[in-house]
């Protein structure tokens, strides 16, 4: 243990070099279990009366990566390689969880430079609250229950550098001069991963690559029902299937409890090795909700989120119970505008749009033509007011029309912004429940009916969807569509 003056911190080896990738993530891990074992073991004995004699610090371990060459990487790759020479750093907590990323982001780099990367301790002080955040059996308590305030011997979280300014583009060099190597700094991460667990009332471990947003419970049940026959047949692939409270089962027949406190965002995961199953979260309805989720989940990095939820019908052409797959999208959601400027156009993506577009297909038994009876390609507006028919109509219906809107919802687009701010690949594919324009409004009895006929067929093409995308190569899958000018070598 190193003493500096008022401070104690553990032993601080010398970073070490690494040409792999994966005895570099275990030295990761190695240092990580050291920090926080340090900060667990005084903080459980302050909790116990033993007041610290000092600070106590521990520190995040550290990728770092230095290049000196101008040569070019794989131009059709759209992660793995720093975009000019110098050096770039990330700092990385619960490299348990993440190992299969980092080894996949780091051996990219080895093999895209040809330089080895350095690894040991940064100068990022770890937060007591989140090196005990993985054990059930501690609690921080809050300021004045202890004899003495916690914040004069253990850091805690400083919201002042736990902030999304590297996906925003506007980061600056870190104080040494080198550059961000990841999309978000551990102190983000953690902070996300505690609030995923406050939110969907299960553990960052049991989410999956490929994640479907709802904004209805109905699909929660249809999706429960897919997941039970799932695990019926031992060619689907899938392991198992988790609940809110971390209640997993891994027969049809399994007791799914539910806890006696539902979470504001239920999440329901279903299972296959190496992370390749499929997560659905009830975001519930609105744009704040479905920045929230997607905020936190980003920190995860999947693979791919989709929207799939109900929206109103804009065409008279629409019958309920029609699909529409979002090519672009009208931002009036408002949530996002600080971050993404609503000038900032959010592409449709290929990869996406055809997975989409061929699941329902699939799922329908239709093809080619026929498809334009049941769906419809175009632009979905997303609102911040749920009952805007009440106001003066005229402003947003003229929006609506010069825009082409064929959809009006009130999450999608901020899905698709965050994906996109997140370079996480993102689609929408919603169902008309009601014509608000056109006098369907959505009535009990009417949504009764619609919900019966139509969710188990939606929950199914999204699905789907999501097994078409897992099917596909990363590199595929994460477009440079995605990707700026000046990128983070991590995806």
């Amino acid at each position: 243990m190193n003493t500096e003056p008022d401070v104690l911190t553990p032993a601080m080896p010398a970073a070490e070099v690494f040409t792999e990738a994966e005895p570099a993530v275990t030295r990761l891990e190695a240092l990580y279990a050291q920090a926080t074992g340090f900060l667990f073991d005084h903080f459980t004995r302050a909790l116990g009366g033993h007041r610290p004699s000092a600070r106590v610090r521990a520190f995040y371990p550290e990728v770092r990566i230095t290049t000196t060459s101008h040569a070019k990487a794989d131009s059709r790759l759209s992660f793995g390689h720093v975009a000019t020479p110098g050096t770039y750093v990330a700092t990385i907590t619960r490299p348990d969880l993440f190992r299969n990323y980092l080894i996949e982001q780091i051996g990219h780099l080895i093999r895209n430079h040809g330089v080895p990367v350095q690894i040991g301790p940064s100068t990022t002080p770890i937060p007591v609250h989140f090196a005990v955040a993985s054990s059930p059996h501690v609690n921080v308590p809050q300021e004045g229950v202890l004899d003495f305030s916690l914040r004069d011997f253990f850091d805690v979280p400083d919201l002042a550098t736990t902030n999304d300014d590297i996906v925003n583009g506007t980061a600056r060099p870190n104080r040494d001069g080198s550059d961000h190597l990841a999309p978000f700094t551990a102190q983000r991460v953690d902070y996300s991963l505690a609030r995923l667990s406050h939110y969907t009332a299960t553990d960052a471990e049991h989410f999956q690559n490929f994640v479907l947003f709802t904004n209805y419970q109905f699909y929660v049940q249809e999706f429960e029902a897919y997941a039970r026959q799932a695990l019926g047949d031992p060619a689907s692939g899938y392991t198992g299937f988790v609940g809110p409270g971390n209640v997993l089962i891994t027969t049809p027949d399994g007791d799914l409890r539910e806890p006696a406190k539902m979470p504001q965002m239920p999440t329901y995961h279903l299972k296959r090795r190496g992370g390749q199953g499929i997560t659905l979260v009830n975001i519930g309805v609105g744009p704040s909700n479905a920045k929230t989720a997607t905020d936190h989940i980003a920190v995860l990095r999947p693979h791919a989120w989709l929207m799939v939820g109900h929206c109103a019908g804009l065409r008279n052409s629409q019958s309920l119970g029609d699909f529409v797959l979002a090519h672009a999208y009208v931002r009036e959601d408002h949530v996002l505008d600080a971050d993404l400027p609503v000038w900032v156009p959010i592409p449709a993506l290929a990869e996406i749009q055809i997975a989409l577009q061929e699941a329902v297909a699939d799922v329908a038994h239709m093809d080619g033509f026929d498809l334009k009876k049941i769906m419809r390609t175009g632009t979905v507006a997303t609102i911040d007011n749920r009952n805007w028919e009440l106001r003066d109509q005229s402003g947003p219906v003229q929006r609506l029309s010069q825009s082409r809107a064929i959809a009006l919802d009130m999450e999608s687009a901020t899905i698709a912004a965050n994906g996109f701010r997140f370079r996480v690949p993102y689609g929408t594919l919603l169902c008309v429940s009601d014509k608000p324009l056109h006098g369907e409004l959505k009535l009990p009895g009417m949504a009764t009916d619609f919900y019966r006929t139509q969710v188990s067929r939606h929950l199914q093409i999204g699905v789907r969807a999501m097994e078409k995308l897992r099917d596909m190569p990363v590199e595929r899958i994460h477009s440079r569509k995605l990707r700026s000018f000046e990128e983070t070598a991590f995806l």
